[in-house]
């Protein structure tokens, strides 16, 4: 009769080596979550800019009446925007601990980072000029 050795499963212990202490469960990571959102908002000047453009576009949109499509694709610009603006945050955060000298490679990083959120924001504007456009022209010279 052979004796297997007993397998057990892995566990994912990363909330107690990482998080010791911390309650888990969805609302706690809900309020982490909006914490740091919250937190991009507070301390990024360029987050707040993006904020109320993003207004203003939904403001406009509702005002010109423009399809559900053509909002969602607004929507859509707008949280891509958003996204990078955290992830740039993100990364210039962590790389000024790792070096808070002057770092010619770190700067190229901080500067690809906010390179991302300047593709984005370009790409936003050319999307709100395609959906709008037309809405604005058909105001200013109606058939």
């Amino acid at each position: 009769m052979s004796h297997q050795p007993e397998v057990q499963a892995a566990v994912d212990d990363h909330s107690a080596r990482v998080h010791p202490g911390s309650q888990g469960g969805f609302l706690n990571g809900l309020r982490h979550a909006m914490h740091g959102v919250l937190h991009v908002f507070e301390h990024e000047h360029n987050a707040r800019v993006h904020l109320l453009f993003a207004v203003m576009a939904f403001a406009l949109g509702l005002l010109l009446r423009v399809s559900d499509v053509e909002l969602a694709a607004v929507f859509f610009a707008v949280v891509i925007v958003f996204l990078t603006e955290i992830f740039n945050t993100i990364i210039e955060r962590t790389l000024d601990l790792i070096d808070i000298q002057e770092n010619p490679r770190i700067k190229l990083i901080k500067d690809m980072a906010a390179g991302a959120v300047l593709v984005a924001a370009v790409a936003a504007a050319a999307i709100g000029t395609v959906i709008f456009g037309p809405h604005i022209l058909r105001l200013i010279w109606p058939n």
